[in-house]
């Protein structure tokens, strides 16, 4: 046992309390006939948690944890009160990048070594702990030898240095058990087109993803592969920008069913979409598989991956998860940080509370919402006319000579039809 987290108790829902505590989040409650934390899925991002250090685009570490260094017992020190404050929250879930959990060493071999007496450790903590492993995923970003990519480097060296950090990375995830492994690419992507080969980098970052699958159906590892779609930040076009990107590369490598998408609310922002927009369409995809839970400060033009506080947001987010038939290996992930002010310990237990109680707030609301059908009868009264045979026809068999006998014979002359929008959102605000 650490003395981090001295003083503070394993949190319980009690709706009147004043101090820490589950105010919304019951993970009991029945909810569309599945208890809320099953709905949910919570997971502690151990990056933002454990490992960020405090800082911006414009200023350094203003957090001081005493394992917050780069030897192997401080590793040890960030083991012992990561899973103290999942029991403390009690959350079924935790994710990690490799470079979270080990200190980087002088060589591969040494950096693979560290990894593994880290995932031993981590093994023997949930022989006894609840929590569980939502994903693992290696960190292809931080260190300088990916500053032009990991899949899609110009040096095979960077390439083969990747894939072997993903093979260590996919056998530790399988053997914790984990339920998804994802692959996040913060730098596949490009600063100037005057040095970028876009079609090699593509079937590069192609080739890639197929090796990875190949690796999953070898080892017999049964979760789920997700890409997560990134836009910008840091650099200035990423291959993986957003779902529809990210579903037309899987269509040209023939990884449309083997591969699902981690979606983060932050990042749909960054790419000019809402949350619920990149939900939907993945979904309509058929590779919606977990997502990222944060938000972004809407008056800043950087992920700042804030915990989230927006309880309409959150409730068409799980809107539209609850209409693609909840989670199955996917869940919630806090990818989100303290504020650089927030120094103390009850800051981070009470950020992942607050969130949790948002995330709850949002689910009832969603559920409730669903239940009621308001929302689902006039999306369907909107379209009702193309459940007729004639017009399930233009879409089956009609050309266009054919659309144009239909008009001119049938003297048709549409008249537009209110989109409602306005009673819809009134719909919404009465649940949120």
């Amino acid at each position: 046992m650490t003395t981090f987290f001295n003083g503070i108790d394993r949190l319980k829902y009690d709706p009147d309390a004043t101090g820490l505590a589950f105010r919304h989040y019951d993970p009991d409650e029945r909810l569309m006939g599945k208890r809320m934390e099953d709905h949910l899925r919570f997971a502690v991002a151990y990056w933002h948690s454990f490992a960020w250090p405090g800082g911006d685009p414009f200023g350094g570490q203003t957090l001081d944890r005493p394992w917050f260094g780069d030897t192997m017992d401080h590793a040890r020190m960030k083991a012992d009160v990561a899973f103290e404050m999942f029991d403390i929250l009690n959350v079924p879930f935790f994710c990690w990048h490799d470079a979270d959990i080990r200190p980087e060493g002088d060589s591969f071999a040494e950096s693979q070594r560290n990894f593994e007496e880290i995932v031993d450790i981590f093994a023997r903590k949930m022989e006894s702990s609840r929590t569980r492993l939502l994903w693992g995923t290696a960190n292809m970003f931080s260190h300088r030898r990916f500053m032009a990519g990991a899949a899609t480097n110009p040096d095979p060296d960077v390439f083969a240095w990747s894939a072997a950090s993903v093979k260590l990375c996919m056998d530790a995830t399988h053997r914790l058990g984990g339920q998804n492994y994802v692959l996040w690419g913060g730098r596949e992507g490009y600063e100037t087109l005057l040095n970028t080969d876009l079609r090699r980098e593509r079937q590069q970052a192609g080739r890639f993803l197929q090796m990875v699958v190949d690796y999953k159906h070898k080892i017999g590892f049964e979760g789920a592969i997700l890409v997560e779609p990134k836009p910008q930040e840091p650099s200035k076009h990423q291959y993986d920008y957003d779902v529809a990107t990210v579903y037309g590369f899987l269509r040209e490598f023939g990884l449309e069913k083997e591969v699902q998408l981690n979606i983060e609310q932050g990042h749909a922002i960054l790419a000019g979409h809402s949350f619920e927009h990149e939900l939907a369409l993945a979904a309509s995809l058929g590779i919606l598989g977990s997502i990222d839970m944060n938000r972004n400060d809407y008056q800043s033009g950087w992920d700042t991956d804030q915990f989230p506080n927006n309880v309409p947001e959150v409730a068409l987010a799980y809107y539209e998860v609850l209409r693609a038939g909840g989670f199955t290996t996917g869940g919630t992930n806090f990818d989100a940080k303290l504020r650089r002010q927030s120094l103390d310990p009850v800051d981070l237990i009470a950020a992942h509370a607050g969130a949790m109680d948002v995330c709850a707030r949002g689910l009832k609301a969603a559920a409730a919402m669903l239940e009621d059908g308001s929302i689902e009868r006039m999306r369907k009264e909107r379209y009702a006319g193309w459940d007729r045979p004639d017009a399930r026809a233009l879409l089956e068999r009609a050309t266009l000579e054919d659309c144009h006998d239909r008009v001119v014979d049938s003297g048709i002359d549409p008249s537009p039809r209110s989109g409602r929008q306005e009673i819809l959102e009134n719909i919404v605000n009465r649940f949120v």
